[in-house]
């Protein structure tokens, strides 16, 4: 997930928000490791920034075996990057194309700094806001959109409209959040629940586009 309470921000790829309430609060690491593939235990530095809270491995590592260890040919996007520990872990992976869209300019330029260290050519980090960068976005452009709002703001709703029309027929969409989403909510959506689960606080989801959801082709 990305930082604090922003109106319109990247997210800190694994980096989950402090909700508003507070709550207990915990030592929080300044690094996360690459789980899985070419940079395996490859470090990702975490930035002392109000409310980025990094995402346990193990929530990634149940995602990443839901979505298989080998993404050769996808193209992923990471729309609220704070870490980017979800678009690199993709990299990681095999991805041929990863987007790290941080609203952030400081987050941003370590994500960067990141990409270069890691040599990472099918990584390109974008400093902009997700919500207007998504909606300037081609339809059907990727295979997998990870989206992980701060928890504290209301971005969640218009974020999964604006990843839904960018994904291809059966693409899939994760999502943590706060709450559960519905079978029903997600229906609304155009979208079909595949898989979801529970880690403390966060609930996380992975989606897929529903093929007669599908942007018509042109002509």
């Amino acid at each position: 997930m990305s930082t604090g309470p922003r109106k319109a921000g990247a997210r800190g790829a694994p980096a989950r928000r402090a909700a508003a309430s507070g709550g207990p609060k915990r030592q929080l690491p300044h690094e996360v490791r690459i789980i899985g593939g070419l940079w395996k235990r490859s470090k990702l530095p975490v930035a002392d920034a109000a409310g980025l809270r990094p995402t346990p491995d193990r929530v990634r590592e149940t995602l990443f075996n839901w979505l298989g260890a080998d993404l050769s040919g996808w193209r992923c996007l990471d729309a609220f990057a704070g870490s980017g520990a979800l678009g690199f872990e993709a990299a990681s992976r095999g991805a041929d194309d990863v987007v790290l869209l941080e609203r952030d300019r400081r987050l941003a330029s370590s994500l960067q700094q990141t990409a270069q260290r890691l040599k990472a050519q099918n990584v390109r980090v974008e400093c902009a806001d997700a919500l207007a960068w998504m909606a300037r976005e081609a339809p059907g452009r990727f295979e997998v959109v990870f989206i992980d709002p701060p928890f504290d703001s209301a971005l969640a709703e218009p974020a999964i409209a604006a990843a839904q029309r960018i994904l291809v027929p059966d693409g899939h969409l994760y999502v943590e959040l706060p709450h559960p989403l519905s079978e029903a909510q997600c229906a609304a959506s155009g979208l079909r629940l595949s898989r979801q689960a529970r880690a403390g606080a966060v609930h996380y989801h992975l989606l897929r586009r529903e093929a007669a959801a599908a942007t018509p082709a042109p002509g």
